[in-house]
């Protein structure tokens, strides 16, 4: 049994290095994206015949099409230690154990940042749940014998929501060889000391093709949202929106649902590629919208910048 898993990892891991990337030298845009039908049921048996691609505006050719069933998964875990996260500290570490029990197979692998005003690589990549639980025990208890992500930053404050994010992917997701990549964020999406902004991490994102999902723990007071809870709400749905991912409330449905959800998702996608039709590379955002004949649903990123 163990064998077959190898070589069916093996094989899938071949498939996803097969997927076609953004290229410096080429006009060549990758997109990968999920397609729900009218009932909210993933969508199989589509061609490119069934979407239109627009880069603002402009319609663009579909020059590959394919979907991937049972793709390798590339994870980063990042899981928001503040003082704000202070009351969720338990729901954090059991969800993200359910998280790692659902959804990681034996061909993925998963890694694990957590933050303060500090950036902890408290997991680098690893197949197995248990060893990143377990390397999450030794955080939890006080180990601070962790490498830091990004440059030593002087911070006064508290939490580095966005440099997680940032860093996250471009010092480790976006050197990924293979598979499909996500953020798993677990925080309430507020910031008070970070390096960068909201814009850098959805752009280091959307260029490191990588997806995040947001799971939002939010303290209440006296049952509603404070002001600044509201912000954290609109950032963390809009890095999920602005990457092609979805952003969830914690303390609402069934968060094991929740996990299946974000595992069919990312497993079972569409990608095409087009070459633009702007062959400039000025640093400009570039809007894609992928629009499908139907009654369907689309959930990609917002578009990409043309570095």
């Amino acid at each position: 049994m163990r064998l077959l898993l190898a070589l069916l990892c093996l094989s899938a891991v071949a498939m996803a290095e097969d997927e076609p990337r953004i290229r410096v030298d080429v006009n060549l845009v990758n997109m990968a994206f999920t397609v729900r039908d009218a009932h909210g049921a993933l969508a199989g048996g589509l061609s490119k015949e069934d979407f239109e691609v627009l880069e603002d505006g402009i319609p663009q050719r579909i020059s590959f099409f394919a979907r991937s069933l049972d793709v390798p998964l590339s994870l980063a875990l990042i899981a928001d230690v503040s003082g704000s996260q202070e009351h969720f500290v338990k729901r954090h570490r059991l969800d993200m154990k359910e998280f790692l029990q659902d959804v990681l197979s034996p061909c993925d692998r998963a890694l694990l940042v957590c933050f303060g005003n500090r950036l902890r690589l408290v997991s680098d990549f690893a197949a197995s749940s248990q060893s990143l639980m377990d390397a999450l025990g030794h955080f939890d208890r006080g180990d601070r014998h962790f490498p830091e992500l990004g440059p030593d930053e002087d911070r006064e404050l508290g939490t580095a929501f966005y440099d997680a994010i940032y860093y996250a992917v471009t010092a480790k997701l976006a050197a990924a060889e293979s598979g499909r990549r996500a953020l798993i964020v677990f925080s309430d999406g507020e910031d008070n000391s970070s390096a960068h902004h909201m814009l850098d991490a959805i752009e280091a994102a959307q260029t490191g093709d990588a997806r995040i999902f947001a799971m939002r723990y939010t303290e209440r007071r006296h049952g509603h949202l404070t002001a600044r809870n509201k912000y954290g709400t609109s950032v963390m749905e809009r890095l999920a929106r602005e990457t092609g991912g979805a952003d969830f409330d914690a303390g609402q449905g069934n968060v094991r649902a929740i996990f299946r959800q974000i595992g069919e998702e990312l497993r079972a996608s569409y990608e095409l590629a087009y070459v633009s039709t702007n062959a400039v590379r000025d640093g400009s955002f570039r809007k894609v919208a992928i629009r499908p004949r139907g009654g369907f649903s689309v959930r990609a990123k917002t578009g990409y910048f043309a570095r």
